[in-house]
């Protein structure tokens, strides 16, 4: 995993996308926002979740966090956390400040 700040997109072009600066691809195309419940577990029930491309979270609001592998690390509102192509991925949510954020696939 690879992490970000919403602050760094300015720093970086946006051009042919407005994530550029941090992953490959031609478009981004395909992607939606989630509203997290208090205390939820992404893909809780699909386990390994795994991407065979790399999927990236903007985290909008909220704290938690992001468990890779196994590992959990520490998650809030303004990161950007890339997930590699492989990795199994949860974000956990706090009960008191859940989630909610842009998840986005690039092509080509």
């Amino acid at each position: 995993m690879k992490r970000h700040r919403m602050s760094d997109l300015a720093d970086g072009s946006l051009e042919p996308h407005v994530l550029s600066a941090f992953i490959e691809g031609r478009r981004l195309y395909k992607g939606g926002v989630s509203f997290h419940k208090p205390g939820h577990i992404s893909h809780d029930d699909e386990r390994p979740h795994l991407e065979t491309d790399i999927e990236v979270f903007c985290l909008l609001q909220g704290e938690g966090q992001i468990e890779i592998n196994g590992q959990f690390e520490p998650a809030r509102a303004g990161d950007i956390l890339i997930i590699e192509v492989g990795e199994d991925h949860h974000l956990h949510s706090s009960v008191e400040n859940p989630f909610v954020n842009l998840w986005l696939h690039a092509e080509g």
